[in-house]
């Protein structure tokens, strides 16, 4: 399920009783957005402007309404050609991330995704501090066909990323996948290093995973791993459940 297709739900009620969008409508509207984890300035500032969309543009009905909030908050999320640039051989994806949001599986599902266009992958077990981390890569690894480099529990995280970049180079690998302990900053910097050093212009992604049910924690946590490692990415997760995703529109703005 998409982010909106989960909008689409969470506005179900509010819109199946729609009559017309007077004052009452918009008050009820911004706190469905709010509860939606948009936060208060992205739920208001969306609502201000459906508000004038709707007398300027002569919205009627409920589909037309709906639609109009479409567009508004798809412009805020708009930030620019969002596809992955891996176009140098090798490549280097870093995934980033507090424990359980999904770093793992959404390494194996953009590995499988990867290979499907016939690009050469190979996963990085950097994240050494987690028990079984590297096991649970490895698992994925062999389900979408991919090459991984691992080490033992504990080891140096950039000696698993060193050894991973030499063997890319060597096997003439595209995309180098890296698994990481996302709550240690420094060795996100010292990562970033040892790309730099030796695959020196690579095109590199850093995607923040983030849990769809995080909530505001949320924007505390891109901020923050912005900062420490120059964020180019968010993959969103979890929205198979009761979560609602939209952190997503203020880590955008």
């Amino acid at each position: 399920m998409g982010f909106f297709d989960k909008l689409k739900k969470i506005t179900s009620n509010l819109f199946s009783g729609f009559t017309e969008a007077d004052e009452d409508f918009f008050e009820e509207l911004e706190e469905t957005l709010i509860m939606a984890d948009l936060g208060v300035d992205a739920a208001t500032d969306a609502v201000e402007k459906l508000r004038t969309k709707v007398r300027k543009e002569h919205l009627q009905g409920q589909e037309e309404v709906r639609e109009g909030l479409r567009e508004i908050l798809m412009a805020e999320m708009e930030v620019g050609n969002t596809a992955l640039k891996l176009d140098t051989k090798p490549s280097v994806c870093i995934f980033i991330g507090v424990n359980g949001v999904g770093k793992t599986t959404s390494i194996g599902k953009i590995a499988a995704s990867l290979k499907k266009q016939g690009k050469r992958v190979m996963l990085c077990a950097a994240d050494t501090f987690r028990a079984a981390a590297a096991d649970q890569l490895e698992i994925w690894a062999e389900r979408a066909g991919c090459e991984i480099v691992r080490q033992y529990e504990g080891a140096d995280p950039g000696a698993v990323l060193f050894d991973a970049l030499q063997a890319a180079k060597a096997r003439n690998v595209d995309v180098v996948l890296c698994d990481t302990a996302g709550r240690l900053m420094a060795e996100l910097a010292k990562l970033s290093k040892i790309i730099d050093r030796e695959c020196p212009g690579c095109d590199r992604e850093t995607l923040l995973v983030l849990d769809a049910t995080t909530g505001q924690n949320g924007l505390i946590q891109a901020r923050t791993f912005k900062e420490t490692a120059g964020l180019t990415g968010i993959v969103l997760t979890k929205l198979d459940g009761t979560a609602k995703g939209g952190i997503v529109i203020a880590i955008a703005r």
